[in-house]
């Protein structure tokens, strides 16, 4: 310290912080150290508390606040809480974006190394929960354009139900469904069959039978079908007559399962479970379809 001015150097101050003096400078030149005056020889020359205000700058810049925020900090133009409350804000975006770059590496692990689809994943992984939303929302919107059924609106509402977002630290199963999904929403062909469906299934039937006739499918056609009875066999002819009364209507019902029995449309709500981390329902369309080949074989 030079004891007439009682100022300290650049060298003093590295030898008491601990930092570099290229250090001090940089902070110096930025504008976050400034020095007190500059000696005879035109060296700078800091005051007292410089050493106290380099222990913080040097704090807050292990802790990621950039210059500016830490010359807000210190010129008190900004409290420290103001300042940490931002870069809180700003960490957990870069968390969570690292969590999700961390889960699309893990996937592309378990794709045995296939460089495949990795840009599409990435980019598809790191949709804002807006942006996933928007969407589902255009897919549905596409698929029920001009229909005004009530039933088929309530079904339009459920197809939104997107979580609002990815978690904060997905799982690579989650960041697989939400990617699957979004590649099946956006497939011409899938949209088609969806719109088609919506278009076909507006006769009343399909109330009925979703009443009555699928707790039945279920009952029955799953467990047959898991046993591999075959539906042409006595015993689907058996089985086919536990499910469907003699005098239904075969082929309005074959219409019915023609919609209901798309494994494409069954795992679009697998997926939703998926990304919501809920349990996905039992599958049904292995039992449909075990029905339809059923009627076609004994009705």
């Amino acid at each position: 310290m030079d004891e007439a001015t009682g100022r300290y150097p650049i060298g003093e101050l590295a030898r008491r912080t601990g930092l570099s003096a290229r250090t001090i400078r940089f902070w110096s030149d930025s504008g976050v150290i400034p020095p007190a005056e500059r000696s005879a020889g035109g060296y700078r020359l800091y005051s007292a508390d410089a050493v106290g205000r380099l222990h913080l700058v040097r704090t807050l810049r292990e802790l990621g606040f950039g210059l500016d925020a830490v010359r807000e900090v210190l010129d008190s133009r900004s409290t420290l809480a103001e300042i940490a409350a931002s870069h809180v804000e700003a960490l957990e975006a870069q968390i969570q974006l690292l969590r999700l770059n961390r889960a699309v590496l893990l996937n592309a692990l378990s794709r045995d190394n296939k460089t495949e689809g990795l840009a599409l994943m990435h980019e598809l992984a790191r949709l804002s929960a807006r942006e996933r939303q928007q969407l589902i929302d255009g897919f549905v919107d596409k698929i029920f354009a001009g229909v005004d059924d009530p039933d088929a609106l309530v079904i339009a509402e459920f197809m939104r139900e997107m979580p609002p977002q990815l978690p904060d630290d997905p799982t690579s199963a989650q960041v697989d469904a939400w990617i699957e999904l979004a590649e099946l929403v956006s497939d011409d062909d899938f949209q088609h069959t969806m719109r088609q469906m919506v278009l076909r299934g507006e006769s009343d039937y399909r109330i009925d039978f979703g009443l009555t006739i699928r707790p039945g499918v279920l009952e029955h056609a799953g467990p047959a079908a898991e046993e591999g009875i075959a539906p042409e066999s006595a015993a689907g002819h058996a089985i086919l007559d536990r499910i469907v009364p003699a005098d239904c209507d075969s082929r309005a019902l074959l219409e019915w399962l023609d919609l209901v029995a798309e494994p494409r449309v069954e795992r679009y709500w697998e997926l939703l479970s998926l990304i919501d981390n809920r349990p996905p329902e039992p599958r049904s369309v292995p039992a449909f379809a075990w029905l339809a080949a059923a009627l076609r074989a004994h009705r």
